[in-house]
């Protein structure tokens, strides 16, 4: 049994994580962590769930919890996966990462993490939007600048961070497939005059409301046609089936940071 640690017990993903890492055959809760004056700190974990009491106090002994499992998953903020990617490092536990809106210092913290601690991290864990992000990839090789690449996504009404992970991820596949930095290209929004679109942009918008658990496409617009690759999630547990797979996965990795497509061998 993978003994698993999740960070961020009481949100929406860790409480999903919670009840999947119960139900996996491979898998067991070895500690369920929440920030200091959290609400639920000091109380048992099935009743702060709203069910029977199961023995598994919800604490903020970061190290404690890390020195008695396996794995850490974290779908928190960019802060805490930071703290928390050097922290596993030193325990020399697995850290999965579904954080996003990290800076480009907080990435530079995490790699740094990364040469001693295994780390899997992605703006998406579902296996659907990678497999969207290697089409996303080939389909940019293969068209011309010639045909404007735009990425709209929708989440709901909570989520802080614009663009998404996951689009990011997209985007960056996209520029790659055309041997091209995504921060040279990035259009992140229009407003007013803006003028023609600069050939070999790529495009993000962000759609925020209701409900929407996450929605992606990437249109390739050309003279004549459309290319239109679409993923649509409708349970966020596939998230956090994706999150638990690459604990698992990372058990037998050699240190470093990891992706996805790396766990899904794409």
């Amino acid at each position: 049994m993978v003994r698993i640690a999740v960070m961020g017990a009481s949100g929406r993903m860790g409480q999903m994580l919670i009840r999947l890492v119960d139900e996996n055959d491979l898998t067991s809760l070895s500690a369920a962590i929440e920030r200091a004056g959290h609400d639920w700190l000091g109380r048992d974990l099935g009743e702060a769930m709203g069910s029977a009491a199961r023995g598994l106090v919800v604490t903020d002994d970061l190290d404690g919890a890390l020195a008695q499992s396996d794995a850490v998953i974290d779908f928190t903020a960019p802060a805490v996966s930071v703290d928390l990617a050097a922290r596993a490092a030193a325990a020399g536990i697995v850290h999965v990462i579904g954080t996003t809106g990290f800076s480009q210092a907080d990435l530079s913290a995490i790699a740094q993490a990364g040469r001693t601690g295994r780390i899997v991290r992605a703006g998406n864990m579902s296996l659907g939007v990678n497999l969207l992000v290697k089409l996303t990839q080939q389909v940019a090789a293969a068209l011309g600048t010639e045909y404007d690449i735009e990425i709209v996504e929708a989440h709901h009404r909570h989520k802080v961070d614009a663009p998404s992970g996951t689009a990011l991820m997209l985007g960056e596949a996209a520029a790659e497939g055309r041997n091209m930095r995504l921060d040279d290209v990035a259009d992140r929004g229009r407003d007013g005059i803006t003028g023609a679109r600069t050939q070999g942009a790529i495009g993000f918008h962000a759609i925020r409301g209701g409900d929407y658990i996450g929605e992606h496409d990437v249109i390739f617009a050309g003279e004549g046609e459309r290319i239109v690759l679409r993923h649509v999630a409708s349970d966020r547990a596939l998230f956090a089936r994706g999150a638990i797979r690459a604990a698992l996965w990372a058990q037998s990795a050699a240190p470093g940071e990891y992706s996805m497509l790396d766990v899904l061998g794409l």
